[in-house]
C-alpha cells in the first residue's frame, strides 16, 4: 500500500477538523484550512467534496460557513477513510480482500510473495481499522501540548533534516500518553 497524496491530504484534512473541533473553533473556510495545511486549494475541494459524499465532513454556507466534521470522531476509522479515498490496502492485487486481481504467478495458493503481502495487508489493516480520528486527534493534541512544554526548555530540533524517528510514530505516541 502506498498512500496518495490525495489520500493523505484527506487524511490531514480530517486530522485537522477534528483538532479544530475539540478545540471548540467550529467552522473552518477551505481558503484557511489549505493555508493551514499548505494544501492546494482546488485539489482540497475535490478531496472535500468526495469526503462530502462519503458523510465525513459537511459544509456550511454564508458569511461564516465553512466544513466541519459530519459524523462523531469515534466513528471514523482510519481504515476506511484511507479505503475511500486509495481503494485496496493490499500492496499487491492478488493479497487485496476487497480488490482482488489475479496474478501472474503459476502456483497462487502457494506463492510465498502472495502469503507475505496478505500479512502486510493484515498488519496494515490491523492498525488502521483499530484507531479512529478520535484517537489520532487526541495524540496529535497532546504531543502538541507535550512539544509546546518542551520549547520552553530548549529550543526544538530541525525535523526537515532527520529521518522517521520510530519514537516519533502514533503508536509510540500514544503509548506514551498512556503511560504517562
Amino acid at each position: 500500500m502506498r498512500l496518495t497524496k490525495k489520500g493523505e491530504y484527506a487524511l490531514r484534512t480530517l486530522i485537522r477538523l477534528g483538532v479544530a473541533e475539540k478545540l471548540g473553533e467550529g467552522v473552518i473556510s477551505v481558503s484557511s484550512l489549505a493555508e493551514q495545511e499548505h494544501l492546494p486549494f482546488k485539489f482540497l475541494e475535490a478531496i472535500l467534496f468526495e469526503l462530502r459524499g462519503a458523510g465525513y465532513v459537511e459544509s456550511l454556507r454564508g458569511k461564516h460557513g465553512g466544513t466541519r466534521l459530519a459524523k462523531p470522531m469515534k466513528t471514523i476509522k482510519m481504515g476506511d477513510v484511507v479505503r475511500l479515498i486509495d481503494g485496496k490496502l493490499a500492496p499487491i492485487g492478488c493479497a487485496s480482500e476487497t480488490e482482488y486481481e489475479k496474478c501472474t504467478c503459476p502456483d497462487e495458493l502457494h506463492c510465498g510473495l502472495r502469503m507475505l503481502m496478505i500479512d502486510v495487508r493484515n498488519a496494515i489493516a490491523n492498525i488502521l481499522d483499530r484507531y479512529t480520528l478520535e484517537h489520532v486527534v487526541e495524540v496529535t493534541l497532546r504531543k502538541q501540548a507535550l512539544e509546546s512544554t518542551l520549547k520552553t526548555k530548549a529550543k526544538k530540533k530541525s525535523v526537515g533534516s532527520r529521518h522517521a524517528d520510530p519514537a516519533d510514530g502514533f503508536l509510540a505516541a500514544l503509548l506514551d500518553t498512556k503511560s504517562a
